[in-house]
């Protein structure tokens, strides 16, 4: 079982209809299919009732869909929560100031959307 399997799933379920999911996913409807149908092999169990014109919920289907709604969302956060990182939503930056001008203008300055972040001010030493 993978994510893609599940999201085929979650949008046959919510389309009732395996021609509108697989337009709505930009893929083809033979393949969408396929993949429902080794989801459901895998499980062991039919999760989509097909024999009428819309496609419809087992009774397994009924219990399955929460979790893999769960599992799709899941999956995006963890991909949020890494972008964040690769698109500097996040993290940590370290800036180095010699003159007192350049520091009193950096801390007037300073971004407001950066609420969480810290300024000090090292103590030099003389050698």
């Amino acid at each position: 079982m993978d994510i893609r399997q599940l999201r085929y799933f979650v949008t046959v379920a919510e389309e009732a209809n395996f021609t509108r999911a697989a337009a709505r996913l930009h893929l083809a409807q033979p393949g969408v299919s396929a993949q429902v149908r080794q989801l459901e092999k895998e499980l062991g169990h039919l999760l989509l009732d097909r024999s009428g014109r819309s496609v419809t919920l087992t009774e397994v289907g009924e219990a399955v869909l929460p979790y893999a709604r769960a599992a799709i969302s899941a999956v995006e956060a963890v991909r949020q929560a890494a972008d964040e990182f690769t698109g500097l939503l996040r993290g940590q930056v370290t800036l180095g100031l010699i003159s007192g001008r350049a520091q009193q203008r950096m801390s007037s300055t300073w971004p407001p959307s950066w609420p969480a972040s810290t300024r000090t001010t090292p103590r030099w030493r003389s050698p």
